[in-house]
C-alpha cells in the first residue's frame, strides 16, 4: 500500500510511473518468512486429527511442533494435505516468474498418486525461529488488486540452514524413539524411507533431487513450506517510528506484521492482535484524553 501510495524506493516507483510521494529506499526490504520443513509419520492406524497443540522450544532456534489425522481416507489424501498444501500459499517457496496456475495444476496431478499409507498418520514439523535470511517485495503492477512479488531467499545464510538439518535431525530421532516405535515400528532404513517419501510427497513446488536422505541440506532446500508468519519491509527506525508513524509522512501509521524484526513465539496472530488494541487506545487515549473513556 506504501509502495502503491507513492512512498518506498525512488527507481521502483518510477519504473511504475508512481508519483514519489517520499523517498525511502527500506520499503518493502528486509522481508522474512520463517521457514517450516516437515516429514511424514505413517501409523499403523488412523490417528485423530489434531494441529499443534503442543510445541518444542529448542535451544537451537528450532521450533518442533505436529499435525495429524489428513490421512484418514484417500479422498482426504487426493483433496488437501491441510497446512502443507500448495493450494493454499506454498507458492512462495518458488521464485515468482514460476508461480503459474500450470504449476499448481501439476501439482495437484502428481499428488493424487501419493501412497495412501504415506499419510496414515501425520507430520512432524520444525520451524526456524528468528531467519537470519531476508528478502524483499516488490510491485508487479500498478493495480491494487494485483498481488506483489515477494521474495524471501529461504536459506540464503548458511545458519538458516544449518538449524534446519539440525531440527531435521531432531524429527529424525523422535520418529526412531521408543514412543514412536510402539505405533510406526521405524527403524533406521524406515527413516531413511520416510524421509524420501515426504520428498516425493510434493507438498511444495520446489524441484526435487532423488535420494535427498544423503544430503539433509537438499532435503531442507527441496521441502521448505511457509507458516504463513511472513514479517518486515516496514521496520522501526526505517519506515516507522517507535510509535509505528511512517517516517517523513503526516497521519500515517503502520500497525502490522511488517514492522516486525522477528515473528513472535510460535504463532504471531495474538501479538498482532494485542499490537492493533493496544495502539488503538493509545490513540484514542492521546487525541481524547479522560474523554475517550478507555
Amino acid at each position: 500500500m506504501l509502495l502503491l501510495s507513492g512512498i518506498g524506493p525512488k527507481d521502483e516507483l518510477e519504473e511504475k510511473k508512481i508519483s514519489v510521494v517520499l523517498h525511502n529506499k527500506f520499503v518493502g526490504k528486509g522481508m522474512a518468512d520463517n521457514p517450516m520443513n516437515t516429514i511424514f509419520v505413517p501409523f499403523k492406524r488412523p490417528v485423530q486429527q489434531s494441529l499443534i497443540q503442543t510445541v518444542g522450544i529448542t535451544k537451537m532456534g528450532v521450533y518442533i511442533e505436529a499435525s495429524s489425522g489428513f490421512g484418514q481416507s484417500k479422498d482426504s489424501i487426493q483433496c488437501h494435505h491441510g497446512m502443507m498444501s500448495a493450494e493454499i500459499g506454498q507458492l512462495s517457496t518458488i521464485p515468482p516468474k514460476k508461480r503459474t496456475p500450470e504449476a499448481i495444476q501439476a501439482y495437484i496431478k502428481r499428488k493424487k498418486d501419493i501412497p495412501h499409507e504415506a499419510f496414515k498418520g501425520g507430520f512432524i514439523l520444525e520451524k526456524i525461529a528468528n531467519p537470519i535470511s531476508t528478502g524483499q517485495l516488490r510491485l508487479i503492477s500498478t493495480n491494487v488488486e494485483d498481488n506483489p512479488s515477494v521474495t524471501f531467499n529461504y536459506f540464503k545464510h548458511p545458519r538458516d540452514l544449518q538449524r534446519c538439518v539440525d531440527g531435521i535431525r531432531m524429527a529424525t530421532k523422535m520418529v526412531q524413539s521408543e514412543h514412536f516405535r510402539n505405533f510406526t515400528q521405524c527403524d533406521k532404513q524406515t527413516t531413511d524411507k520416510i524421509l524420501n517419501m515426504s520428498v516425493s510427497a510434493n507438498v511444495n513446488l520446489v524441484p526435487k533431487h532423488t535420494n535427498d536422505t544423503k544430503s539433509l541440506e537438499q532435503f531442507c532446500k527441496d521441502t521448505v513450506i511457509t507458516i504463513w508468519h511472513y514479517h518486515g519491509g516496514c521496520h522501526v527506525g526505517k519506515v516507522v517510528n517507535r510509535d509505528y508513524k511512517v517516517l517523513g509522512v503526516n497521519r500515517l501509521r503502520i500497525v502490522d506484521g511488517s514492522v516486525f524484526d522477528e515473528s513472535p513465539g510460535t504463532n504471531p496472530q495474538a501479538t498482532v492482535m494485542m499490537m492493533g488494541r493496544y495502539m488503538g487506545l493509545k490513540i484514542l487515549r492521546d487525541r481524547l484524553g479522560k474523554a475517550a473513556g478507555v
